[in-house]
């Protein structure tokens, strides 16, 4: 099996697969890369807002914790199903193009999140906002993808993962304290606004070029052929289930113990400071580091974090976890992130939407399974179930990293 990525893997419009490639671009534009990242960052915002607004929700409709978690977890789901069709048609009508249609059906669904009028719209509306944010990141990274060398890839990816983080915290914050001092509502209008304006923006991002179109599932044969593709989307479920679906319950174990909505959200905040610091030393690492060493020191913070929280969900306990958590993501998922995008140049969105299918659908089980927990206020065993998960994580991340030769 070739593993092997070229140093440039941009192809020209009428390139196939197995074709010549073209020139390739001059590194991507700063402007470029603010509407990628601006495309990130309110997919994050999106998918994160919900968090320490779940028992205030819960409370104003009428329903339980489990029953508004359903909106959570769908969102989840959705956004990790509907990878590989956002990448199956960024591959087939291009990056942009694919970026803008998704975040004209997000806008619509975030207005209907708004005006949801019970839980079953809510759910139903943030289940449909999932599959349509579900086009952004990926789209982002797989442009980076087409567009810098693999050899500094994970430099520019670490800037979509500061935005991706700025997302996360700017979106707890908000949320805790909007939901808090005006509605809930509000919030979920927030996104949309954004998404609206980003449909008119980004017609100023040139297409990269790209493969002709061949057979319709084509990337499909492409990707799944590769048996390191199904190893690294092995390695980003757990992931995805261990980090993503038990972050979810940092803001809810805050509130069990009497803090306020505002607080909650605040704390869980940090995950994305955590994120953003540690993903500027990732930047001056890469080069320096190998990739297992980053993948280790990932895992290490992740599984301290986790063990904090299951020793005391007090503030500085939580705030702890939060920075670490943070900081484990970008020192871990970005350099898993950046292993995927050489996997299958060929198919590249494709094989990237296929990472986060598997990402997602990890966190939304996670979320799910754990919220029977949560709802009898046993977050001791929770996050201590996922400071143990952390140690196959990063064992089979760091040893697949290893192994693989681009």
């Amino acid at each position: 099996m070739d593993t092997t990525e070229s140093p440039r893997t941009t192809l020209t419009p009428t390139a196939t697969a197995t074709g010549p490639a073209a020139p390739t671009a001059p590194p991507i534009p700063a402007a470029s890369l603010r509407l990628l990242r601006a495309a990130g960052f309110v997919s994050n915002f999106d998918r994160f807002c919900i968090t320490p607004m779940l028992i205030l929700i819960g409370t104003q409709l009428g329903v339980s914790l489990t029953t508004v978690m359903l909106a959570a977890s769908g969102y989840f789901l959705a956004y990790g199903l509907m990878q590989p069709v956002w990448g199956l048609a960024s591959d087939r009508l291009g990056r942009v193009r694919v970026m803008r249609i998704s975040l004209t059906g997000a806008a619509v669904a975030a207005l209907c999140s708004v005006l949801a009028p019970g839980a079953t719209v809510l759910i139903v509306a943030r289940i449909a906002a999932g599959a349509f944010f579900a086009a952004s990141i990926a789209a982002s990274i797989t442009y980076v993808g087409d567009t810098v060398p693999a050899a500094v890839r994970q430099r520019p990816l670490s800037e979509l993962m500061t935005a991706f983080a700025l997302g996360t915290a700017v979106a707890t914050v908000v949320a805790g304290a909007l939901a808090h001092y005006v509605s809930w509502r509000l919030v979920f209008a927030l996104p949309g606004l954004i998404a609206a304006y980003l449909v008119f923006a980004l017609r100023r991002l040139p297409e990269p070029p790209r493969a002709a179109p061949g057979a319709l599932l084509a990337p499909f044969k492409v990707v799944l052929s590769s048996r390191w593709q199904w190893y690294v989307m092995a390695v980003a479920m757990l992931e995805g289930g261990v980090l993503l679906g038990f972050l979810t319950y940092i803001a809810p174990a805050l509130e069990a113990q009497g803090a306020s909505v505002t607080l909650a959200g605040a704390v869980s905040a940090l995950y994305g400071v955590g994120s953003m610091a540690a993903a500027q030393m990732v930047k001056r690492l890469v080069g320096r580091w190998s990739p297992v060493r980053l993948i280790v020191v990932g895992g290490v913070q992740m599984a301290v974090a986790f063990g904090l929280a299951a020793t005391s969900r007090s503030v500085p306990a939580l705030v702890g976890c939060a920075l670490l958590l943070g900081g484990g993501w970008a020192f871990m998922h970005s350099t898993i992130q950046s292993w995927s995008t050489t996997l299958s140049p060929a198919a590249r969105a494709t094989g990237v939407a296929m990472f986060g299918v598997a990402l997602y659908v990890g966190s939304a089980l996670a979320s799910a399974l754990a919220a029977g927990a949560a709802e009898h206020h046993d977050y001791q065993g929770m996050f201590l179930t996922a400071a143990i998960l952390t140690v196959p994580l990063t064992v089979a991340a760091a040893v697949g990293r290893a192994r693989y030769r681009n």
